[in-house]
């Protein structure tokens, strides 16, 4: 009797009655971020079920102030609003209806007269990033970094070598951890920027239309970045369930393709100037910094307290794989902060400038601390003479990894931060000289 109600409630779950489905929007006119090269006369919303018009069912924005509709009305299957003849610019249309199971869906979609639309993100009453949106950025990074760090540090740090059983369930936690809070702060993520597009309590966005944000470059991102590290986490799965080391390389290069969603929907991709050398140099510049902090906590949290005789041989090798992020990750900051600084005075006078200079001060102090490492610590490694330096560098390595989170906690602020606009050109002065 009771797998016969499982069953039923499975079923329930799997395949749910269309009578209590709320209203769907199936398009709009205009349609989602559209160019429009005239006034459009009315607004057209056209669901798969019929609606009742609530007050203020559809309400009309332009890029700084509310505007008036003049009319609202249901016909049929579409909700209709008559416009006022509208100037140039672009336009937020956010509306709501009472669909047929009693739930109150919504939604907000732009589009632009002779002017280019812009994406649901920046709607008209979307605040951007909030500080609660910079943690759960922050959080993202050092999920990213236990795992793209873990899965390189296993594979390129230690080679194949053999793991005791507590030092091989730790690896397998730690990663594990960072995938599943990969996935989790991408969700909460994308739901914190629905709501704010949206401009809706949490509640009312469970029947809010998402298709528009979506449709965004963060859309896209979040889509495939969530189902790439779906496929991580099976594969990781797998890979501790039978025991197949070799299970990790396509994780390992699946979680480094898939990091590349950030660099492809941020300013690297959508801001003035960007280019795909933008975009390769910001995801060079990401996945450094995941492989080096994630490979400092794998050698704190891993090798140092349950692989004592690998303490040695697994220091000499991430000193070398460190080097080679160190220099990949300076080399793209540069670039990236010489293409989104237009005049060096930005650096002090403008709040993304401001971040920056805090991260580059971050990102000195770890490279100095790291310094110390390779001038000290790795020829007396090297030398042989680790008698009395191996049991001071567990405690140096958790404070290089402890500036390293900071470091990431800087670029999550910067992430949500926006570029200086480069100045407008000076037109040329006009000539004096008599015709």
């Amino acid at each position: 009797m009771r797998r016969l109600l499982f069953l039923a409630v499975l079923a329930l779950l799997v395949f749910p009655s269309e009578a209590f489905a709320h209203a769907t929007l199936l398009r709009t006119t205009p349609q989602f971020r559209q160019r429009l090269s005239a006034s459009p006369p009315t607004v057209v919303l056209r669901f798969d079920q019929y609606v009742k018009v609530l007050p203020q069912s559809v309400q009309l924005f332009s890029a700084t102030h509310p505007l008036n509709v003049k009319r609202i009305w249901a016909d049929g299957l579409s909700v209709k609003a008559a416009l006022p003849r509208l100037p140039r610019g672009p336009y937020t249309i956010r509306w709501h209806a009472l669909s047929g199971d009693g739930h109150v869906v919504s939604g907000v979609f732009t589009f632009g007269v002779g002017a280019n639309a812009p994406p649901p993100t920046k709607a008209f009453g979307s605040s951007g990033p909030t500080r609660s949106e910079d943690v759960v950025r922050w959080l993202y990074f050092l999920a990213l970094a236990l795992v793209v760090g873990g899965l390189g540090f296993r594979l390129l740090v230690l080679r194949g070598r053999a793991l005791t059983p507590r030092a091989e369930r730790r690896f397998f936690i730690l990663t594990g951890i960072g995938v599943i809070a990969t996935l989790d702060a991408g969700i909460v993520a994308f739901l914190m920027r629905a709501e704010d597009a949206l401009q809706l309590p949490f509640g009312r966005l469970l029947y809010g239309d998402l298709s528009p944000l979506a449709r965004s470059r963060f859309g896209h991102a979040f889509i495939a970045m969530t189902l790439g590290f779906a496929l991580v986490a099976a594969l990781l799965f797998l890979s501790w369930l039978t025991d197949r080391a070799f299970l990790l390389w396509p994780a390992f290069v699946l979680a480094l393709l898939f990091a590349s969603g950030l660099s492809l929907s941020g300013h690297s991709a959508a801001d003035a100037g960007s280019s795909w050398k933008s975009q390769l140099a910001d995801w060079a510049h990401l996945s450094a910094a995941c492989l080096w902090i994630g490979g400092l906590i794998q050698l704190v949290a891993v090798v140092w307290p349950l692989m004592p005789d690998a303490r040695r041989e697994a220091f000499l090798a991430f000193s070398r794989l460190a080097t080679v992020c160190v220099g990949v990750l300076l080399a793209a900051g540069i670039y990236l902060a010489i293409l989104r600084l237009p005049q060096l005075k930005d650096l002090w006078t403008t709040n993304y400038g401001e971040v920056l200079l805090v991260k580059i001060g971050l990102v000195s102090l770890a490279l100095a601390w790291g310094g110390v490492h390779k001038l000290v610590a790795v020829p007396a490694l090297a030398g042989g003479k680790e008698g009395r330096m191996l049991p001071r560098l567990r405690g140096s390595l958790l404070g290089e990894s402890m500036v390293g989170m900071a470091v990431l906690l800087a670029a999550a602020v910067l992430v949500d931060a926006k570029p200086p606009v480069p100045p407008a050109p000076t037109p040329p002065a006009a000539s004096s000289v008599p015709r």
